[in-house]
């Protein structure tokens, strides 16, 4: 016996080299059984959409948690690089909506939130029929079909993910990413990546990038949305970095989807809506979700376009010292950029009791720091 042994594999070690067996590359992508039986790439698309938003409906009536929501839609799309959703006669052949109703059934036992058969059926029925109100019951014939159904293919789907169980959604990775940069009660932001991640099972994204990837693409798309600076570390890598993930993946993921809403119907009206994509090369984007430190900035000389904001200053993991630094240095280039004397409209109201008793202005770093905070309280009031 050999003295040395290698240490075994943490879990989530196990669960990227099973996820990575279900990673596609986009000319990967463009050979799915049902393009090779000749359906075009975006009649594939609109129909795995289908299917998956035949889930949410089913959920919603049986007010299942997203998490099984998107492991069912996972295996959805996951069932579909091993079969064809084209109808040929003298073939067995599997629809996209009874797939998805027995990935819904599957992804409720791996993620133990059961639900009756009959429940089930009886949902399955009502969104098929596009009636939410329709009466089954079991002397209905479609509700013997569709229960039929459902237990046959859940056998073929088992066989077809070659009963590869252990998934994981990106949603704990971004609760982990959020806690990590302190973040966790920024309701905005975690809404806003928490759609993105919703939204992104409607394509084949999952199918492309890993889920940690995912997670921090939805991060990043909802950084931007919010206008929501992240710090950098202490040796000055961006938040990225930190996490192992590379910023093209993240890129290619945002513009990914954001081609997906550019192109998506709008109900309220509305014709023409940019959805700004993210240039895959280049730094410049970058710098609107990092809040870079003084490191970073004496070793690269670049700096953020426009004022940071006094909320990003006040949540973000910076010391103390280094947020004073930060806001003046900002000051400081504003006024140089106009060559000419320039007083912030902010600092010329009173900050406090005591500046409304003296009439006085901020004249040191700790009445400058009380200034953003307080502008701070004021728009979490107004909000």
């Amino acid at each position: 016996m050999s003295p040395s042994h290698s240490a075994p594999a943490s879990p989530q070690e196990l669960l990227s080299l099973a996820e990575s067996q279900w990673l596609f590359t986009d000319a990967e992508m463009l050979q799915t059984p049902s393009i090779l039986d000749g359906m075009s790439p975006e009649k594939e698309r609109e129909s795995r959409s289908k299917g998956v938003n035949f889930i949410l409906q089913v959920g919603i009536m049986l007010r299942l948690p997203q998490m099984t929501l998107a492991t069912a839609s996972l295996l959805l799309h996951r069932f579909f690089m091993r079969y064809s959703m084209v109808q040929i006669p003298n073939r067995i052949n599997y629809h996209y909506y009874s797939m998805a109703a027995t990935s819904l059934f599957l992804a409720t036992k791996v993620e133990e939130t059961g639900r009756k058969m009959k429940e089930l059926v009886i949902a399955c029925v009502r969104v098929a029929q596009k009636d939410p109100y329709k009466f089954v019951d079991e002397q209905d014939k479609e509700y013997w079909r569709w229960r039929d159904i459902i237990l046959h293919n859940e056998d073929v789907l088992l066989e077809a993910v070659c009963f590869d169980l252990a998934l994981e959604p990106p949603y704990k990775a971004l609760r982990d990413f959020l806690k990590q940069f302190k973040e966790e009660e920024n309701k905005k932001l975690r809404n806003a990546a928490w759609a993105f991640i919703n939204d992104s099972y409607l394509t084949t994204l999952c199918l492309q990038f890993p889920s940690r990837a995912i997670a921090a693409s939805a991060l990043y798309a909802a950084a931007k949305h919010c206008q929501v600076l992240i710090p950098d570390s202490h040796q000055g890598h961006p938040w990225w970095d930190t996490l192992g993930i590379d910023i093209k993946n993240i890129k290619q993921a945002c513009n990914h989807l954001a081609k997906v809403y550019q192109n998506a119907p709008l109900k309220d009206g509305r014709d023409q809506v940019v959805y700004e994509c993210t240039p895959e090369d280049g730094d410049e984007p970058n710098w609107k979700t990092r809040a870079p430190n003084s490191f970073t900035r004496q070793n690269s000389g670049t700096r953020s376009s426009g004022p940071l904001k006094a909320e990003s200053l006040k949540n973000n993991s910076y010391t103390e010292e280094e947020n004073e630094n930060l806001y003046l240095d900002r000051e400081m280039n504003s006024i140089h950029r106009d060559k000419r004397p320039k007083t912030d409209d902010r600092r010329s109201q009173p900050l406090s009791s005591k500046a409304q008793h003296t009439g006085s202005q901020p004249q040191d770093v700790d009445e400058i720091q009380l200034e953003v905070q307080d502008v701070s309280e004021e728009g979490e009031v107004e909000s």
